[in-house]
């Protein structure tokens, strides 16, 4: 049975594990090394069982724990040249393991997973997200760090069976905020963060192509209300007249999952 996990999903940190059963994999590893082992344990992951950590890009709240994670699993890191570019800078890929430069478009085979990374538009060198195609051809997708949908996005991600899309901030909460000019707008800028609105329009598109499980993901602390990132897609969706629980499952990923694996 397929598991899903996203056991950080922030601008503190973010880490997801995937799995089919026989093979597992981290899409980044954003906080201490210490914290995922702890966090796999408690969903009764054995991290012996993690084949590879694929990287979306070189922030540090993607990578902050590949460096110690990798070298003590011996796993491989795949991730863009520009992405590996990135991370060498930080000092992310001096440690004891491999690093593997992927191709956007291209597939990495690591199990029974196959691994594909997608363009996304994000203020980094090389960026991506990532779908992961299971052994019984249904596919799992990761989609955060996104300042606009874009058609290659669309492209990577619909038609899967899961997805977790960025819904990041609510565009009144962040006008309003605290947070000074500058960082205001990197966030709405389209190399910034996908907002609440947009997220519930690409959900309405996922939905109405055959995507039953959606979750929402890397959540503003600051900028954002998880019931308020909740009702933004869920009224989007009633309005486009699907129905929870018959066409689609919805779930906000909180800053620290404790809700365990989600097995579909």
């Amino acid at each position: 049975m397929a598991r899903f996990c996203s056991l950080f999903s922030s601008s503190s940190g973010n880490a997801t594990y995937i799995g089919s059963g026989r093979t597992g994999i981290l899409i980044d590893a954003g906080v201490s090394a210490k914290r995922i082992r702890t966090a796999l344990q408690e969903r009764d992951i054995d991290p012996r069982t993690i084949a590879a950590i694929f990287v979306t890009h070189e922030h540090t709240d993607h990578i902050k724990g590949i460096r110690v994670l990798a070298s003590q699993l011996h796993l491989p890191v795949y991730a863009t040249r520009g992405t590996l570019r990135g991370m060498a800078e930080y000092g992310a890929t001096d440690g004891d393991f491999p690093c593997e430069a992927i191709e956007i478009g291209a597939e990495t085979a690591v199990g029974d997973l196959l691994v594909r990374a997608f363009p996304t538009p994000h203020d980094s060198i090389e960026s991506c997200g990532f779908t992961v195609e299971l052994p019984d051809e249904r596919k799992v997708a990761v989609a955060t760090d996104i300042g606009h949908m874009t058609n290659e996005v669309m492209r990577g991600i619909l038609g899967c069976d899961l997805v977790m899309l960025e819904s990041n901030h609510d565009i009144g909460m962040l006008q309003n905020g605290p947070y000074p000019y500058f960082l205001k707008r990197r966030i709405l800028s389209d190399v910034g963060h996908l907002c609440n609105d947009a997220c519930a329009d690409v959900a309405v598109q996922l939905v109405e192509h055959g995507t039953t499980r959606l979750f929402l993901g890397h959540l503003s602390a600051e900028n954002n209300i998880p019931q308020l990132a909740y009702q933004t897609t869920y009224a989007a969706l009633q309005e486009a007249g699907a129905t929870l629980g018959r066409d689609y499952t919805l779930q906000v990923n909180p800053r620290e999952n404790d809700e365990g694996l989600i097995l579909f």
